[in-house]
Order: structure tokens, then C-alpha cells, then sequence
């Protein structure tokens, strides 16, 4: 007589994507955080993408160094001064490589920020910041409709297209309040 198989629990859709995306970051060359993207339209991988540096240059985990950190340059800043290239570019990059449309297509991210290189005190250890500034404008102008990113250690958020141009907005409303500030308006 045969046993009954037994049922294994498959991951959803949703928990299936992010898991991708983990598997990307886990080709990361930044010494401060290991980031993977996907891109997924009509329930299809499209595209994938990692942080590293361009095609044919060091790496950060080669060299050992990092500019941002060696500046002291806070999470969420100045990011024209690092040599990589964010996940989310990559990904967004390497579907035009191929010639893949993306258009209406959503974003699957993971984040894990490598032990030691952030601050828990200034609570850079604790929030899902999402895409940077960057990465959203991007995200916005390659028609994605969302944006799905796992921090390890802070959750699971989604961030909607109004919330990345909402977010778009908030930062420039920002940076006029730094400018006038300073005097510069």
C-alpha cells in the first residue's frame, strides 16, 4: 500500500518574486549592501539586474574601498559619487540590452545592508527606504506600475507609481527648503 504524499507549500507569486530578486543580490559587489531587482510583467521574469560597478571596471569588493564611505557620506546621499551602478538600473539597462518591453511591468527588490556599515543610532538600519531618487525617476519614465522591495531586518513595502511620483515630489520640495536655507533661492 502506498503513503499518501505528503503537500509542500509553494510560495506565491509575490514571495516567489522577491526570492528572485535575493538570488540576484546575491551577486552584489558594494561593501555596504547587497541589492538584487526583477522585473516581472504579466507574471514573467524579464529582467534582472544587481549593484556593481559598469561592465569591464573594479568593483568595490575588489578593491576594498569604497568613496561614499571613506567620505563619510550619509545613507540616501551623494549617490554620484559611488561606482556602482543600483540594481534597479541594471535591470531596467539590461532589458533594453536584450530589447524586452517593460512597459507596464512591476520591480521585485531585494535589500540586505552588510553587517557594520550602517548606523543603528540614526536609525539606518531600521526603514525600507525604496528606490533612491535616481532610481525612481527611472523606474517612472520605463513605465513600471509599482515597486516591490524586501529589507532584510525592517519588512515588505510596495510603493505604488503614485507613491514613487509623490516621493519624487516630497524630495524636491526638499531640496527647495535646504536651498532656501542657505540662501539660495
Amino acid at each position: 500500500m502506498q503513503e499518501p504524499t505528503q503537500k509542500r507549500k509553494r510560495p506565491d507569486k509575490f514571495e516567489h518574486f522577491l526570492n528572485r530578486a535575493k538570488v540576484a543580490a546575491e551577486m552584489s559587489t558594494c561593501l555596504r549592501r547587497r541589492i538584487g531587482a526583477i522585473i516581472v510583467k504579466d507574471g514573467v521574469e524579464l529582467s534582472s539586474g544587481y549593484v556593481g560597478s559598469p561592465r569591464g571596471t573594479e568593483h568595490c569588493l575588489d578593491t576594498g574601498k569604497c568613496l561614499r564611505k571613506e567620505l563619510g557620506i550619509p545613507p540616501g546621499e551623494r549617490y554620484e559619487l559611488c561606482r556602482s551602478v543600483h540594481a534597479e538600473q541594471n535591470a531596467i539597462i539590461n532589458a533594453a540590452r536584450i530589447g524586452v518591453n517593460i512597459m507596464g511591468g512591476e520591480m521585485y527588490l531585494h535589500s540586505e545592508r552588510i553587517k557594520g556599515q550602517y548606523n543603528a543610532k540614526r536609525g539606518e538600519t531600521s526603514r525600507i527606504y525604496g528606490p533612491c531618487i535616481i532610481c525612481t525617476k527611472m523606474i517612472i519614465n520605463a513605465g513600471l506600475t509599482a515597486v516591490h522591495m524586501k529589507e532584510e531586518g525592517a519588512g515588505v513595502k510596495t510603493f505604488t507609481l503614485e507613491d514613487l511620483k509623490r516621493k519624487l515630489s516630497e524630495e524636491e520640495e526638499g531640496l527647495k527648503r535646504a536651498f532656501k536655507k542657505l540662501g539660495r533661492t
